[in-house]
């Protein structure tokens, strides 16, 4: 016993690291001058090689159902081209460790639009409907609103790593950034509500379903790039890098090792890897990129990660997820 539960450790480091490391690596390709929309374009195209190639040596099929590509797309709107662009022009004005610990919150947006639309979701209690409040305070600390939306998250001295990124316009700027990554947790949100109403129970393996979806968004952001931004540049070795293994890995393997971790320790364990993954972000983008990291990002941080442990049921069946979760729960984007 003690060596089947060992095993989901590397897995799960692994995991919360890449995810962890997405924020930096973003905003690396961003200050290398690579336009958001072009960042997200080639996660999703390099994380769509990265997936094909898994299903060709797995010898996996891929889904020929005209229903399942079409919810696919829906899904890759709402967990890939549209949040990938929100992160990568939120990482323009605000840091990587502000956008990481905004992240965090995708659990409790999750939450919030299953009680919406999906059939059965228990009704909150007293216990979530507390740790909706404390995450939704939570987030208000990280964007430091106290000192209002002109000057939020303006500097280091006030809003502590909102403002490494040096944003254009100032105080103002920094907060469109913040609400831009907060914007994307939304995105995030409705797509995991859309996937287990239309998606999460459909026969195909997990790694299936993720490329279609990722091929969908690589697809959709293709056609927008050169429309949005123009044609493609040559960034420099170190972007060129960062977007490799931002797609590669961060957008294609990590789809494969979460699905691992859920099967090796469930899905409350993978479930977890939301608490881990800001820790990452705020840690390599204070090492690596020198951001300042303010108290009231820490604050904020520690408060929407209580917020997720207080919003989750208690794990039932085996460590089985929160309902909207269940089943195959396999994809969980969180950068």
């Amino acid at each position: 016993m003690v060596g089947v539960r060992g095993r989901w450790w590397p897995g799960f480091v692994a995991l919360s690291a890449i995810w962890g490391a997405s924020f930096a690596l973003i905003k690396v390709a961003v200050e290398a001058g690579v336009p958001p929309v072009w960042v997200a374009a080639w996660r999703c195209l390099l994380g769509a090689a990265a997936l094909w190639a898994i299903l060709a040596v797995r010898r996996e099929a891929v889904p020929r159902d005209p229903a399942v590509w079409g919810h696919s797309a829906v899904a890759a709107v709402l967990l890939n081209a549209v949040p990938f662009v929100l992160f990568s022009y939120g990482e323009t004005r605000v840091s990587s460790v502000l956008a990481g610990v905004l992240n965090a919150a995708t659990p409790l947006f999750t939450l919030l639009f299953a009680l919406a639309v999906v059939r059965g979701e228990p009704r909150p209690g007293p216990r979530r409907l507390a740790g909706l409040a404390l995450g939704f305070a939570g987030v208000l600390t990280v964007l430091g609103v106290w000192h209002g939306f002109g000057g939020a998250a303006a500097g280091g001295a006030v809003g502590g790593a909102a403002g490494a990124a040096g944003p254009p316009g100032g105080g103002a700027g920094a907060v469109a950034g913040g609400l831009a990554c907060l914007a994307a947790t939304c995105c995030y949100g409705a797509g995991f509500a859309y996937l287990r109403r239309h998606l999460a129970n459909r026969p195909h393996s997990a790694t299936a379903l993720s490329t279609v979806q990722i091929t969908c968004g690589g697809a959709q952001l293709a056609v927008a790039a050169p429309l949005a931004a123009g044609a493609p540049h040559w960034p420099g070795a170190g972007a060129a890098a960062a977007l490799l293994v931002l797609g590669a890995l961060g957008t294609g393997v990590a789809y494969v090792l979460n699905l691992g971790l859920v099967r090796t320790a469930g899905t409350a364990v993978a479930a977890a890897v939301t608490y881990a993954t800001p820790l990452w972000s705020t840690a390599l983008g204070a090492l690596l990129l020198a951001e300042p990291v303010g108290w009231n990002t820490l604050a904020g941080g520690l408060a929407v990660i209580a917020a997720v442990a207080l919003t989750r049921p208690p794990a039932a069946g085996g460590g089985r997820g929160p309902a909207f979760l269940r089943g195959r729960r396999a994809r969980q984007p969180v950068g």
